[in-house]
């Protein structure tokens, strides 16, 4: 059950929304609390990824665009990498998901995008290569960064922004709440994820028209 805080960053986030272009008409939406959508991408190294793969693990999905300035505030602070890095201390499987289309900002191969994780140090279990933007779509994936969270049962319990500082601006990492953070906190103290959906914001996904 989503509890009133469940849906924040509406104003500001709505903002960089609109000035990244609106959502494709045929991005779906899902539901905390319901089964993440099955996905079979392949990933940088060239190997089939499903969801059947991590089945009974616990699951955070990054949608990543390495053009993006948002995505950028959080890479070039070391922010995003210091959480992958506690996930992958936790336990949990990491999967960065780039769902730009061929000639799209972000857009990258298999051999560039194994590029850029090792440019930015970062800590994944794969890079998914959604181009045709299927996966992303199915999972409702609006802007850059965004995150899901699934548990080992298979449920989105946690969907939206990575923190509550809509902005681009390195200096807002200060002090942010961050959301990733927050759901470990919940589940380590037992209790229901308090904050299970807030409002995505960055850079639109580049889909295919």
């Amino acid at each position: 059950m989503l509890s009133k805080r469940d849906v924040l960053l509406g104003g500001a986030a709505l903002m960089a929304l609109a000035a990244c272009g609106g959502p494709p008409a045929d991005v779906q939406e899902i539901a905390s609390g319901a089964l993440a959508p099955a996905f079979s991408v392949t990933d940088a190294a060239g190997a089939v990824r499903t969801l059947a793969d991590f089945a009974g693990q616990n699951v955070v999905l990054e949608w990543t665009n390495a053009g993006c300035p948002y995505v950028r505030k959080h890479y070039d602070a070391g922010n995003m990498q210091a959480v992958q890095r506690e996930a992958a201390e936790r336990g949990w499987t990491w999967l960065q998901v780039i769902s730009s289309a061929p000639g799209e900002q972000g857009y990258l191969d298999g051999a560039g995008a194994l590029a850029r994780v090792q440019t930015d140090q970062a800590t994944v279990t794969a890079t998914l290569l959604d181009g045709d933007g299927v996966m992303g779509r199915a999972y409702g994936a609006l802007n850059t960064p965004q995150i899901v969270m699934i548990s080992g049962e298979g449920q989105v319990i946690y969907q939206g922004a990575i923190d509550d500082r809509a902005s681009a601006r390195p200096e807002t990492l200060e002090g942010a709440t961050n959301y990733v953070r927050t759901t470990w906190s919940d589940l380590d103290a037992g209790r229901p994820v308090q904050i299970a959906q807030t409002q995505p914001y960055g850079c639109g996904v580049k889909y295919a028209a």
